[in-house]
């Protein structure tokens, strides 16, 4: 490869650090933009996958290599020649920045989640993966009378085991040749943000909380990871978003995915089962997201469990959700959001202060699981809200949100310090990171 080649190719923009966060800008053809990605975030997407394939191991106690052969078995056929050049750009990228790695190990980075989470249950003839049962995202997004100035306002915090989510920090702007422009959190090496935020230049925003318990997996369909980032490139509204997602679906990750049209003042929840697709959409009100189907026929035929009305489980952040937002006069804006999303109240223990596997904010680290196994993961696990991000339709406008990287709340978190108290999970030592307290940040921008 020439210098004046690799010029060419890298012209989008060194990446910028940021309070945790790592922001970078993208643009151009796909084989160029995956380049550029590649090769800038070469050394995160070089980690994450070290990480990653520890975790797959430990979780299956099947080789990386397995999960190479299976998901270039199941998922290239599926992916258009557009998606395919930005992967094959990512991993080239990455080689030319010294992480030798190949295009079937980045298309199996990208379908980490529905292939170890999804797939995987249904080959080997197991339980559910932990994954699915587990605590995984809290979200809201309120219009008309619920916010202060009657347009939309939308916040997320991502939960995680913690050596996954310390991967959790990139920030993609991306200009494609076609399609909408995307901002949107991902891990490196992801052409979908998997952690599902999303602002897109149709003036949509989109989050995502995972669905537990569900058990749906058609291999003859196309990734989530795939659909999702066509969906979100592609949609010019509630409606063309929600048909672009459920076209070919796999089942793969199912989520309860909640939209707003900052052009419409509507937001929407969408419902991805196998079988069934769940949609409602108001333009006054709210929705929220907290790992459990709305949809009855998602929640009673295709999962296996149920917390709905549980509020040892997934029913307390329901409930909590249900408590802020419901106040008369509560006014949402971008300040009131930020609580929301930090939010401690416990409804079981009826606690306002109680950071746990039960709160909007989720410590799993500080709960004692006396009340709850945290879908089978035991006392003190190190699983939780790993960032906090906020959005109204004024940032929307101009294609910009805030986050906060760590704990929505600022709490730190000590991983010597944790594994010293807690020595059960010693076996993550050294694939996990401390996490100080972080301020607020803006990104993206007109």
């Amino acid at each position: 490869m020439t210098d004046n080649y690799l010029k060419n190719l890298l012209t989008g923009g060194e990446p910028e650090s940021r309070d945790g966060w790592i922001y970078m800008k993208i643009a151009g053809e796909p084989y160029q933009r995956g380049f550029q990605h590649g090769y800038y975030l070469a050394s995160q997407i070089k980690d994450a996958i070290r990480v990653n394939r520890f975790l797959a191991k430990w979780d299956t106690g099947m080789e990386w290599d397995f999960f190479i052969e299976k998901a270039n078995e199941l998922f290239p056929r599926h992916i258009d020649d557009e998606f395919t050049q930005e992967l094959q750009g990512i991993a080239d990228g990455a080689c030319a920045n010294r992480f030798l790695t190949s295009f079937e190990e980045i298309l199996t980075w990208n379908s980490y989640q529905e292939l170890l989470g999804y797939w995987w249950p249904k080959y080997s003839n197991s339980q559910p993966h932990r994954f699915k049962n587990a605590h995984r995202c809290s979200a809201f997004i309120a219009t008309g009378n619920t916010t202060k100035d009657g347009n939309i306002v939308m916040a997320h915090n991502c939960w995680d085991r913690y050596a996954a989510s310390d991967h959790y920090n990139i920030i993609l702007d991306i200009c494609p040749a076609n399609g909408y422009r995307l901002l949107f959190q991902a891990p490196p090496g992801y052409i979908a943000s998997t952690m599902d935020w999303w602002i897109t230049g149709a003036r949509l925003v989109v989050a995502e909380t995972t669905i537990s318990g569900f058990s749906g997996f058609d291999s003859k369909g196309e990734p989530e990871f795939y659909r999702s980032r066509k969906a979100c490139q592609y949609a010019q509204s509630i409606e063309d978003w929600k048909n672009r997602m459920w076209k070919n679906n796999n089942g793969g990750y199912a989520g309860s995915w909640l939209l707003g049209d900052i052009k419409t003042k509507e937001i929407a929840r969408v419902e991805t089962g196998l079988k069934y697709l769940g949609f409602e959409k108001k333009d006054d009100g709210y929705y929220s997201g907290y790992n459990v189907a709305a949809d009855l026929r998602i929640r009673n035929r295709e999962c296996s469990s149920n917390s709905y009305s549980d509020i040892r489980y997934n029913g307390a952040r329901r409930l909590r959700f249900m408590e802020l937002l419901d106040k008369e006069g509560i006014d949402v804006d971008i300040d009131k959001a930020k609580e929301i999303i930090s939010d401690h109240g416990d409804v079981y223990l009826q606690k306002q202060d109680n950071p746990s596997s039960r709160t909007i904010c989720g410590h799993l680290e500080l709960d004692d699981a006396k009340y709850g196994s945290h879908a089978g993961q035991g006392p003190y696990y190190p699983w939780g809200a790993g960032d906090g991000k906020v959005v109204d339709s004024v940032m929307a406008e101009n294609m910009s949100f805030q986050a906060r990287w760590g704990h929505a709340c600022g709490m730190p978190f000590d991983a010597k310090a944790f594994l010293q108290e807690h020595p059960q999970y010693t076996w993550l030592k050294g694939y996990m990171r401390d996490r100080s307290t972080r301020n607020w940040q803006t990104f993206g921008g007109l």
